[in-house]
């Protein structure tokens, strides 16, 4: 009974408890909340789905015969394989459900302390409860009968805050699935400059097999051949290490942007809330818009176009040259796909 006691009169315990009851998607209290194997964060099922959904856009649902598809945690950014079920395959956590019944129910039960509301600085004693829509700040009821915004729009501090809490949430929504596509696009990236690596290696161990039998006559060409090889590797290594920073780097923005986001959803005051809220969604807004990042083509990591045939007289080994491959007009005149696709 003493221990209850002790809760309900200080704060820092039940603020510690809400602050991990919270989903780190919409950043509200968790609803439906599952649990991801095997890092054991927690969700909301909708959040949940919401990603899983923006991660494997052609999932049909729990009803397609096909494979599940790939879930990455966006509190550790562990990624699990889900089955054919997909979200609604993980299971329900009615222990964090219960945990947050008896939670909301001791919050119902306790009263509001005093200052825990904003005053308005004109009139001391008034709280802050409308919000001037003209001036785009929140103020007090004095202020709008006798104050500075009697001539102005106002509109409830309750429905504006949430409005705007709302619209936040949608924009940390929208950046956690971008960086979820960008990540996509680095490690395809990384797959694409490994096999371009190995895919090179290959085509001059062909070549050197080629040459080493035909004797002397073929090394100056050889050597000369390789060299295109190496300059055609390093061109096309170069450009996708270029993307992968460029990637990284926007990633990395779009990361700080999410959680200063995150810090600024937390707030729980309307007031405090929307004196920064319309900054950072404006912020949020623009650096989605921003411009898109270069990708590279399909079957840019091919190295098919560098092969020699060799079975002709030594005459016309100062002739040789590479073969032109039939897929080099396939990569310009054929349908583009994009890398995240």
């Amino acid at each position: 009974m003493d221990f209850q006691a002790g809760i309900l009169q200080d704060g820092s315990p039940m603020e510690s408890l809400e602050k991990q009851l919270i989903c780190p998607i919409c950043l509200e209290m968790f609803s439906k909340p599952v649990v991801i194997l095997p890092c054991q964060h927690n969700l909301c099922r909708k959040c949940a789905s919401d990603v899983f959904q923006a991660a494997n856009p052609y999932w049909q649902g729990r009803s397609s015969l096909i494979s599940g598809g790939r879930f990455r945690c966006p509190s550790c950014r562990h990624e699990v394989l889900l089955d054919r079920h997909g979200v609604y395959g993980l299971q329900r956590n009615l222990l964090v459900e219960n945990i947050i019944d008896i939670y909301k129910q001791e919050c119902s039960s306790r009263p509001l302390k005093k200052g825990e509301h904003p005053m308005c600085k004109e009139h001391e004693d008034e709280r802050i409860n409308i919000y001037c829509v003209t001036c785009e700040v929140p103020t007090c009821s004095m202020c709008k009968v006798f104050g500075a915004h009697k001539d102005c729009e106002v509109a409830p501090l309750q429905s504006v805050f949430q409005g705007q809490k709302t619209e936040l949430n949608n924009c940390i929504s929208m950046l956690v699935a971008g960086n979820d596509r960008i990540q996509t696009i680095i490690s395809q990236l990384e797959d694409s400059c490994q096999r371009t690596e190995e895919n090179s290696e290959a085509a001059k161990r062909e070549l050197c097999a080629r040459f080493e039998a035909l004797a002397a006559l073929l090394e100056e060409k050889k050597a000369e051949l390789l060299q295109r090889i190496s300059q055609e590797q390093t061109d096309k290594t170069s450009f996708i290490q270029s993307l992968i920073c460029q990637y990284k780097e926007q990633l990395e923005k779009s990361s700080r942007l999410v959680e200063t986001a995150i810090q600024a959803a937390e707030e729980t005051g309307g007031a405090a809330f929307l004196m920064n809220a319309k900054q950072l969604i404006k912020t949020i807004v623009e650096a989605s818009k921003g411009g898109r990042l270069d990708k590279i083509e399909q079957g840019y990591e091919s190295m098919d176009a560098f092969s020699v045939s060799l079975d002709h007289l030594a005459e016309a080994i100062h002739t040789l040259d590479f073969d032109p491959a039939e897929e080099d007009e396939e990569y310009f005149d054929g349908e583009e796909e994009e890398v995240e696709e």
